[in-house]
């Protein structure tokens, strides 16, 4: 099955990622410490744990700073108590845009979050108004180049719901959330390595800008992602 081409955008992203790196670290950090306080320091019995400490790791943070935020989280230490909150909104071209934050004051996160769309152009939107374009998918992206009929074989074995050739080559496999890590190790142990592996809300249709919509969508999510309360950026555009 056909899917867009979103290789060049998934490569842009990962450049991007990695000069946000220190910057990555926090956001880690935040999320080890809501799913700990959530569902307790028991990683075989936390799979959102265990995803944000598979993130960690990714991201080389020491295994001892990674415990330490376990321990603080879920032994109930003092510390700041974040709340999750979701934002939804229209960038460029009328692109449909969802942030996930992790805030400890939601009347400061809102403010960023509204101001950086009315001053890069966007609009925040009401609650549901975008997320209907999106998907909670587990989500494994194989290079161009990737043997297409072995993702497949073991993907769909392992309990993947659907594989997808996008235009440029690349392999795209999806899951439901709670059988990602699952599709995940099967691949894996397959000799398969994907580029990207990760639980995220996927449009489910893309808007194209280039040229100077494109440049300016852009920036609007480049700052919405620094902005310090942001956990992830999702939206619909191919730039």
């Amino acid at each position: 099955m056909a899917g867009h081409s979103k290789w060049a955008n998934i490569q842009h992203r990962k450049g991007r990622q990695d000069e946000k790196r220190g910057k990555i670290w926090t956001r880690i950090i935040r999320e080890i410490t809501v799913a700990a306080r959530a569902g307790g320091g028991d990683l075989s019995a936390n799979p959102r744990l265990r995803l944000a400490v598979d993130k960690a790791k990714a991201a080389n943070m020491p295994a001892d700073r990674i415990k330490y935020n376990i321990d603080k989280a879920s032994g109930n230490l003092e510390g700041v108590n974040y709340e999750e909150i979701r934002y939804e909104g229209y960038g460029i071209g009328g692109a449909a845009v969802i942030i996930d934050t992790m805030t400890d004051n939601r009347v400061r996160t809102v403010a960023e979050v509204r101001h950086a769309f009315s001053k890069y152009g966007g609009n925040l939107g009401t609650e549901g108004s975008v997320a209907f374009q999106f998907k909670h998918c587990g989500q494994l992206v194989f290079a161009p180049g990737t043997s297409e009929d072995k993702v497949m074989e073991v993907a769909l074995e392992a309990g993947a719901e659907d594989v997808l050739t996008d235009d440029d080559g690349a392999i795209e496999v999806l899951t439901d959330p709670f059988e990602f890590e699952a599709v995940r190790d099967a691949l894996e142990a397959a000799g398969l390595k994907p580029e990207v592996a990760e639980v995220t809300m996927r449009a489910e249709n893309t808007i194209e800008l280039a040229g100077d919509d494109a440049t300016r969508m852009q920036k609007l999510l480049d700052v919405i992602e620094d902005l310090d309360d942001v956990q992830a950026v999702y939206h619909n555009a191919e730039l």
